[in-house]
């Protein structure tokens, strides 16, 4: 399937941009309202500089440009990016301090460079740092690679890059790494760019296990890794390798971005019973302020990307991080113990980034998964027919389902072909997800009462 015939199926605009498929506007929580905590700040931004990134003054809240809003498509099918959106929260986010954008080439099905270009083109240049990355995943091809370099100058209107990433490596091992960057010659070609000024700082972003990423590390007096992209949270910290990925580049004395503190969302919309843990803690702050506190505490963090769909996620970012206030050790206890309680329920560790996509046959895998999960935290995940809950949760279960995913994109069209789970940065066994859930829909319509 082509691009052409994946934006026609999921009914997107190939005018101005694409969109999330599902879901609707999130209600504040408690205490998350503009108007409950009064102004946000404008002058309290906590910034972080490191003298190997020439002492670039960075805000410690990055925006992630994966998840811009979007709109229904004037022309009657599908949506597009609200690029008025767009603009109202990049100004804002920069009038509050923000001074780092985060994209790529792949991001809101390819859109999300030329959206973030456009708005960030009306600030003045010097004020603020652009990244992005060389996304080269299905052709890593020397041709389309340097295609790729060079649309990402012209989509957001620049003439350098700030921060500069080999995007998501780890995937494969070091054999995936030397395919798409070393054999070709682009990390060669990359380094070239840096002297030049074309590319101010080099790193990569990592999804892997900690062999291959000390592996890469073990690279630094060759090529320089001037920052690098990992992924932690409160959740990974204890049970994956995020906390050794975190210690190797101490060791390295490596500046990191961090990524998914939120685990795409799944941190800011957790059982009733851990917002009242969290609240019961500190009833001013909302849920997903202690997940961004967390990664924002280590030092030898540069800044913590999120992808800030809606302004009141915007506003309770700045809020925490203006300025931020590190959490101390028995906060950082709490908020450990606070993971392991989570791992209790059986979430999908879907981060909702779309790297699945687009699927051959249609299906909307992050729609399906995100449903899923949305259902397990809020207690609709019917098992026992006997329980006095079972008639109310089987109902929002499949309304909730149809309403999510069109059914000609829902579970039961996945034939298992596995082409998604080798783009899956969480390494998830999507077709065998994908199945169970199937199963699990179609019990639900027998079972009748």
């Amino acid at each position: 399937m082509d691009r052409r015939e994946f934006l026609k199926i999921v009914g997107i605009s190939t005018a101005t941009g694409t969109a999330t498929l599902y879901g609707c506007k999130p209600k504040p929580q408690a205490g998350d309202a503009s108007g409950e905590l009064g102004p946000v700040p404008t002058d309290k931004m906590t910034y972080r500089s490191f003298p190997s990134l020439h002492g670039d003054k960075v805000s410690i809240l990055g925006y992630g440009c994966m998840r811009w809003p979007t709109l229904a498509n004037p022309e009657g099918e599908g949506s597009i990016i609200d690029q008025d959106a767009v603009n109202e929260l990049v100004d804002y986010a920069i009038a509050h301090g923000v001074n780092y954008f985060d994209t790529a080439p792949v991001y809101v099905q390819g859109w999300s460079e030329k959206a973030t270009g456009i708005a960030l083109k009306r600030h003045p240049r010097e004020k603020i740092y652009i990244a992005t990355k060389l996304s080269n995943f299905s052709n890593p091809s020397r041709e389309n690679s340097m295609a790729m370099y060079h649309r990402s100058f012209k989509e957001l209107q620049v003439d350098y890059i700030d921060y500069y990433l080999l995007h998501s490596l780890g995937g494969g091992g070091m054999d995936n790494f030397r395919r798409r960057y070393v054999d070709n010659g682009m990390l060669d070609f990359l380094l070239e760019e840096r002297k030049a000024g074309r590319i101010r700082h080099l790193g990569f972003s990592f999804h892997g296990s900690q062999e291959v990423f000390d592996e890469l590390l073990a690279l630094h007096d060759k090529y320089h890794w001037d920052f690098v992209q990992i992924q932690l949270n409160y959740v990974d910290w204890d049970g994956s390798n995020a906390k050794g990925l975190y210690e190797s580049l101490v060791k390295a004395g490596i500046p990191g971005i961090i990524m998914e503190p939120l685990l795409g969302g799944r941190l800011s919309k957790v059982p009733d019973h851990i917002v009242g843990r969290l609240k019961q803690r500190s009833p001013e702050s909302s849920v997903a302020s202690w997940a961004f506190r967390f990664a924002g505490t280590p030092e030898i963090i540069l800044t913590v990307l999120s992808g800030m769909t809606y302004m009141e996620h915007l506003q309770d970012n700045l809020r925490t991080y203006s300025p931020l206030v590190p959490l101390n050790e028995e906060e950082k206890e709490f908020l450990y113990e606070t993971g392991r309680l989570l791992k209790q329920y059986p979430t999908i560790p879907c981060n909702d980034c779309k790297y699945c996509m687009p699927c051959p046959y249609g299906i909307d895998i992050p729609a399906i998964l995100l449903h899923y999960n949305k259902c397990v935290n809020e207690g609709n995940i019917p098992e026992d027919q006997q329980d006095a809950n079972y008639r109310k949760a089987r109902r929002a279960f499949l309304v909730g389902y149809d309403r999510s995913v069109p059914k000609l994109r829902q579970a039961n069209h996945c034939i298992g072909c596995n082409q998604c789970s080798k783009h899956c940065p969480q390494r998830i066994d999507i077709p065998r997800q994908l199945h169970r859930i199937d199963r699990f829909v179609e019990e639900l319509k027998r079972n009748t009462l």
